[in-house]
């Protein structure tokens, strides 16, 4: 009995750590866009510099979670959920790589004229970030269905971005335009990739809770 008090102490303490990582990653994206927006140099240079604490705490969920293996010895459900836990705050600080991304590349835009498009932008990154969110809010609430939900609507960032690379494209005309139409596209890119990894989150979370593993979602896939 004890030893089951202890592992719940400690799951309990892997899922504060998970929303820790998730609002300090939901930060790096917001602080990251906001630089692009502002032209902000010393923001974008935080947002890079904070990513060491992003790489940090995933570091510490994943210790807890070795420590949880190797000491408490869980199974079944404890154990697709340790597991699981390893997976998530691995996309989480992926995530944040992306952020640092943009970041860097609102350093490398110094000194360039305005991006007519980049207004495209921010609609793109406020779904990642519900979809990172989301994500991890099935994690917590154990809730396959809210990541199934999330799964099947992961085309609508898909199409923002196609729209994205499409019209940029068309602006490319301008030759004068091409590099810094270039930074937009790669910038659209990694919040693209934000969207791809909170649906890895999803596919674990039903494989954690259900024992299902899906990464091509069927139309007809049922929990």
């Amino acid at each position: 009995m004890k030893q089951r008090s202890i592992l719940t102490q400690e799951l309990a303490e892997m899922n504060n750590l998970i929303l820790r990582l998730t609002s300090t990653v939901d930060l790096a994206i917001e602080q990251a866009m906001d630089a692009l927006i502002n032209r902000d140099i010393d923001l974008a240079q935080k947002v890079i510099a904070d990513d060491e604490a992003t790489n940090a705490l995933r570091f510490e969920v994943e210790e807890l979670c070795l420590m949880v293996l190797a000491t408490q010895q869980p199974f079944a459900t404890d154990l697709r959920e340790t597991i699981a836990a390893m997976h998530v705050v691995n996309e989480l600080e992926r995530m944040g790589d992306h952020a640092s991304g943009i970041a860097r590349l609102v350093e490398r835009m110094k000194g360039e004229e305005e991006i007519s498009s980049l207004h495209k932008l921010p609609k793109m990154a406020k779904r990642a970030r519900q979809m990172t969110q989301e994500s991890v809010r099935s994690y917590i609430e154990r809730d396959p269905d809210l990541a199934l939900s999330l799964m099947r609507r992961d085309d609508k960032l898909d199409k923002q971005y196609n729209k994205l690379f499409r019209e940029t494209l068309e602006e490319m005309r301008d030759d004068d335009y091409i590099r810094r139409a270039t930074y937009l596209l790669w910038v659209g890119h990694a919040l693209e990739r934000i969207g791809d990894r909170a649906i890895n989150i999803a596919e674990r979370v039903i494989f954690m809770v259900t024992g299902k593993f899906v990464e091509n979602l069927p139309s007809t896939f049922e929990i």
